[in-house]
């Protein structure tokens, strides 16, 4: 007689811990994600940051730089064309603060 209440205490964990098992498990599937609404939610991402990346091209277009600031950073820094005039764009054309940028990288 001994047993069977030890048996019946046994019992009654094992049904506790699958019960609390279950709540784990239940509330783990409620969180899990739709792919598809993250792939939605990525190209949304993707296309905001490409026209925020044309806007901000648009506007490095527009600063006027000269061709002799350029040819000074081509020379001092020993980069290429592309890369000094866009140095110099992003810095509105200030040839000191583009030399310190590049030579900072």
């Amino acid at each position: 007689m001994e047993d069977e209440p030890q048996t019946d205490k046994q019992k009654k964990q094992a049904t506790e811990s699958a019960a609390d098992l279950e709540k784990v498990t239940d509330y783990a599937e409620e969180k899990e994600i739709d792919v598809t609404i993250v792939g939605s939610i990525l190209a949304g991402l993707k296309q905001s940051n490409s026209a925020a990346s044309v806007e901000k091209e648009k506007q490095l277009a527009s600063i006027k730089i000269s061709k002799d600031d350029v040819e000074i950073i081509m020379t001092q820094m020993e980069v290429n064309k592309q890369k000094a005039e866009r140095t110099l764009r992003e810095h509105n054309g200030n040839v000191v603060e583009a030399l310190i940028t590049l030579v900072n990288c």
